[in-house]
């Protein structure tokens, strides 16, 4: 870490919100997670959904090992200015992930369609086989 560290206000830190310039605050300090999106463990709508907030809580919540604490180094880049930030979240323009393809939304959409398809022939089986006659 600096040894005289940046200060960044809350509203220059919210707008790096996307996947291609992410900036995150936990615990009092912020971190350029842009190097890292492709490699979260829960992917980059995870790191996306904390963005236009302190973002500990979320952090802290997930339980994250001694690794990964260590790994937050290599992402630092300076302090927030605690009194910039709002009492009350807003959440930033634009706080979604870049969808190269649609492929898992068209996937999604079948899922919604057959599961429920799915559960409907099943009670018609249970029941079919089920009936005494």
């Amino acid at each position: 870490m600096a040894s005289d560290p940046k200060i960044h206000k809350f509203d220059d830190v919210v707008k790096h919100n996307k996947s291609k310039d992410c900036w995150l605050i936990i615990s009092g300090k912020v971190y350029d997670v842009t190097p890292f999106m492709d490699d979260h463990p829960g992917g980059d709508e995870v790191l996306l959904s904390s963005t236009g907030k302190d973002a500990t809580n979320d952090f802290e919540d997930v339980g994250h090992s001694d690794s990964a604490r260590d790994m937050m180094e290599n992402y630092y880049i300076g302090e927030i200015d605690a009194s910039t930030i709002p009492a009350k979240r807003t959440i930033p323009p634009q706080q979604t992930a870049y969808k190269g393809d649609k492929s898992s939304d068209f996937f999604i959409k079948i899922l919604q369609f057959l599961v429920p398809l799915l559960i409907l022939g099943l009670a018609f089986a249970v029941r079919h086989f089920t009936k005494k006659e």
